[in-house]
């Protein structure tokens, strides 16, 4: 889903630390950070995410006590400017600290699975509405070798580790309406299972989480963009035509594409280094969308297709992400609605030229009823593959409500709508 009518969080990303990946060192004496951090918001980062521990391969870890020396000033420096403030943190006692001093988030990127009082430092910050939890998906620090990105299926496989891991920190008390994912890009991930994830961010935000993209600077972009050409030298080019500088890392491009694609795809925020250029990227990517509604709009109309609609079909079934969804089983109501022409059978008063809804109910019900999936995508994507089946129907618009989702805010119905053409075929 598109997300033009609300733009995403920019996160612009603080280092005070001496061995970042990207920038280590350029910003550890505080003055430097503090200077730094009024500039990504001067910018346009709505979070400085202040980090004072590198999550590199290969980094050393860093005491709690050290790692609040590094951000505790720089964190209580921003905050006194009204600048929104993030802690990039693994430790408990770091977070409350930070959250003491005037951090709105918590950006755990082990999901409070490093630390095991995380989790209850962040249900602390919820209970007093004095800061959110983000939860990032990993194996460990990451490892170069990959010997632990053995999934199954990596969207399925991070998509369920991330339910678990928030329906763990709402069972510690945080409030679920202050929660944001992290698919965790580059984190025991290849680069290939990283735009796997991107790709299938819906499941993700299925689960009903906001989500954060931090794909900034990562080798997942490095191993996209290897062997273009690289701009020329400022000695190599000193008798051509002045060109425009450089990006100031190599793969800011990419990340700035990444955040539009993000974007578009509904993510809650992105998590970069390069704000202004990420600022860019977001600003065209709202601009395309907001014509395209606009295109869309003024098109005219083609005449209604026959259709037949069948409301309401209650099923009770196993599907969830959840093993007590899978265990207790609850109701899930189908609406299906198909296309087809009914003049032939309107003329002759036959069934045999028309869909048979009782036959088309039996076989709805059958499809929801079979075997259990964790997603009501899943569900209505096998739901229009039956409805397609069927002789004559052109289309098919299946909605899977879920009016018993294990959500805890107060609503009256989840559901997703899938439409196919018998043409196209329903996805698999």
């Amino acid at each position: 889903m598109s997300r033009s009518d609300a733009r995403p969080v920019v996160m612009g990303v603080l280092n005070v630390t001496p061995d970042s990946f990207s920038d280590g060192g350029a910003y550890a004496e505080h003055d430097a950070a503090i200077a730094h951090g009024v500039e990504l918001a001067r910018l346009g980062a709505d979070l400085v995410d202040v980090g004072g521990e590198s999550t590199r391969p290969g980094a050393a870890p860093v005491r709690s006590s050290d790692e609040q020396e590094r951000v505790i000033p720089v964190i209580r420096a921003l905050a006194s400017r009204s600048i929104g403030v993030s802690v990039d943190t693994l430790h408990a006692d770091t977070a409350r600290a930070a959250v003491a001093a005037g951090a709105r988030w918590i950006n755990d990127v082990s999901g409070g699975l490093h630390d095991p009082e995380m989790l209850a430092a962040a249900a602390d910050a919820s209970r007093r509405g004095a800061a959110g939890l983000i939860i990032g998906h990993w194996r460990g620090v990451p490892d170069p070798a990959h010997l632990r990105s053995d999934y199954a299926d990596v969207v399925s496989d991070v998509t369920r580790a991330l339910a678990e891991r928030a329906s763990a920190a709402v069972a510690a008390g945080v409030d679920p309406g202050r929660i944001v994912l992290d698919p965790g890009l580059g984190f025991d991930k290849t680069g290939a299972q990283g735009w796997q994830l991107l790709a299938g961010l819906d499941e993700v935000r299925a689960l009903g989480f906001p989500v954060l993209i931090g794909a900034s600077r990562k080798r997942m972009l490095g191993e996209a963009i290897d062997g273009l050409a690289a701009p020329r030298s400022a000695a190599a080019s000193a008798a051509a035509q002045p060109v425009a500088a450089a990006p100031a890392h190599d793969r800011d491009l990419a990340t700035a594409v990444v955040s539009a694609l993000a974007a578009e795809a509904g993510s809650w925020g992105v998590r970069v280094h390069d704000v202004h250029g990420t600022r860019q990227a977001l600003a065209v990517q709202s601009a395309w969308s907001d014509a395209r509604r606009l295109v869309r709009a003024r098109r005219p109309r083609a005449a209604s297709p026959d259709r037949i609609a069948l409301t309401g079909l209650e099923v009770f079934a196993h599907h969830g992400v959840f093993d007590f969804e899978r265990e207790q089983g609850q109701r899930f109501v189908i609406d299906a609605v198909v296309e087809v022409d009914l003049a032939g059978a309107a003329a002759e008063d036959a069934l045999a030229r028309t869909v048979h809804y009782g036959e088309l109910a039996d076989a709805i019900v059958d499809a929801v009823a079979g075997d259990p999936v964790d997603l009501i995508e899943t569900v209505a994507e096998r739901v229009a593959r039956v409805a397609l089946g069927f002789a004559g129907v052109r289309s098919a618009r299946i909605t899977v409500h879920k009016p018993d989702a294990p959500i805890a805010q107060t609503f009256s119905d989840v559901s997703v709508t899938v439409e196919r053409r018998a043409d196209e075929g329903a996805h698999a």
